[in-house]
């Protein structure tokens, strides 16, 4: 048992361009989704009539793609900061949880584990999620620098096609929309997350009649509500079966 012991602590391990290769091969998958959208909120950023340093300035600054494309519209609407601080907390507050599954422990370094910890969206998330073993800190860090470097690319190509079109797109601002269409058809395929789902077309329908001015910010608090009550009355379920 010892010198198997010794044989794994001597065994050599993978040399960091080998680990990098290996985080940057990690993100291809969700890579092929992220530029796309990352062209599409480059667009709208001009379309929305900002200036073209916002796309990139928000990649680096929230790095959260379905915000980003939010905090277009609140920017050109003018929103208060603290409903915009408020919003973003209710969007992101999913991040939290990703913590308590996310290989963070193998990142020593404090700089790399602060990126780590700033880079932690839904893609890096799932990708780790789909493999939880074999994550170090060379590979988990660059798999996430390779994601934020295919949105902040997506966003360069997208303003810079804005700039050659020159002319009004119609329907960028539906980008958002049709992707928690996509995520919400991706929850109904699992019946756990079915009452999820229903739970948030009830609760947008409830803030339309309630506060139609501001049905969005109102839907998220409802929704943000109904949830943890529905984890509470499953908690308490399974405590009594």
């Amino acid at each position: 048992m010892a010198r198997v012991t010794d044989q794994i602590a001597t065994a050599p391990h993978p040399g960091r361009r080998a680990e990098v290769f290996a985080g940057v091969g990690a993100s291809l998958a969700a890579g092929l989704g992220l530029f796309p959208l990352g062209i599409a909120f480059g667009l709208l950023v001009v379309n929305s009539g900002l200036s073209w340093w916002v796309a990139p300035a928000l990649s680096v600054a929230v790095f959260a793609g379905s915000m980003e494309l939010l905090l277009v519209g609140l920017l050109v609407a003018v929103t208060p900061l603290a409903t915009i601080a408020l919003t973003t907390l209710l969007v992101n507050f999913r991040h939290v949880f990703y913590a308590f599954s996310f290989p963070l422990d193998v990142v020593r370094n404090p700089l790399a584990r602060a990126y780590s910890v700033y880079a932690l969206i839904d893609e890096a998330w799932a990708i780790t999620n789909a493999r939880p073993e074999g994550w170090t800190p060379w590979r988990l860090v660059s798999m996430q620098v390779a994601l934020q470097s295919y949105w902040v690319a997506g966003g360069l190509v997208g303003v810079l096609a804005a700039r050659l079109i020159n002319a009004p797109i119609e329907g960028l601002d539906f980008a958002l929309c049709a992707l928690f269409i996509t995520l919400a058809l991706d929850a109904f395929r699992s019946r756990k997350q079915v009452p999820s789902v229903l739970l948030a077309g009830g609760s947008f329908v409830v803030a339309l009649v309630l506060a139609p001015e501001s049905a969005l910010f109102t839907a998220l608090l409802l929704f943000v509500s109904t949830l943890v009550v529905r984890h509470l009355l499953t908690r308490r379920r399974g405590a009594h079966a």
